[in-house]
């Protein structure tokens, strides 16, 4: 691998209702998703910008696509500045907070959710 890269390329978060999952992580990011249909999968992308060289990825709803709660890999979304914001928001959007914030030292912040879909993910932030 090149130094000068990201170690994460692309992410996919697994959805059961593409359309639930998008309206949940556009309601507690207060952003806008581009959902296409490609390869039999239903994808839904965070916003990027081509050429950032920034990692990016998005929700997929497929057949190879399963939500879990206490398995797999879990992805730390950037909540920053203060991940206290997007927490706020995600009971009323339907997910449920597992772990609160909590300070990781000169790291900054973190906290893990359960999202819609039954996904388990975290945040992360400077403050």
């Amino acid at each position: 691998m090149d130094a000068n890269t990201n170690s994460l390329n692309w992410f996919e978060i697994p959805a059961v209702d593409i359309t639930r999952a998008k309206k949940f992580y556009q309601t507690i990011f207060k952003l806008k998703m581009e959902e296409v249909e490609m390869m039999g999968m239903r994808m839904a992308f965070f916003p990027w910008k081509d050429g950032s060289g920034k990692a990016n990825g998005g929700l997929c709803q497929s057949k190879m696509h399963k939500p879990s709660k206490t398995s797999g890999p879990v992805i730390y979304l950037n909540a920053n500045p203060d991940l206290s914001v997007v927490l706020k928001r995600i009971d009323k959007a339907g997910g449920k907070v597992i772990m609160p914030k909590t300070d990781i030292g000169e790291n900054g912040f973190m906290a893990l959710f359960i999202d819609t879909e039954g996904n388990r993910m975290a945040l992360h932030s400077t403050k």
